[in-house]
Order: structure tokens, then C-alpha cells, then sequence
């Protein structure tokens, strides 16, 4: 179930790193930015 999850948020974190250079608003990417950032936190400090 866990590398379930995992993938899950691997394609999240995938998705968001793509919206992050597509964006050209800076407070866009500002704000993918930080999701991305709690989203890495989430996939690798998990056990």
C-alpha cells in the first residue's frame, strides 16, 4: 500500500514540476513552488 501512495505522489510531483516551467506568471510558479516543495518533503521523509 505504501508504494502505492508513493506513486501517487510521484505523478503529482511530476505534474507540478511541468505546471512549474509551463507557468509564466512569477506568483504562479511562486505558488506551484511551495506545493512542490511539500510534496517532495511528503515523498521522501515518509517511512
Amino acid at each position: 500500500m505504501q508504494i502505492v501512495y508513493h506513486l501517487i505522489v510521484f505523478y503529482l510531483t511530476c505534474h507540478l514540476i511541468w505546471c512549474l516551467f509551463r507557468e509564466k506568471k512569477f506568483w504562479n510558479q511562486v505558488s506551484v513552488a511551495l506545493v512542490l516543495i511539500m510534496f517532495l518533503l511528503r515523498l521522501f521523509l515518509i517511512k
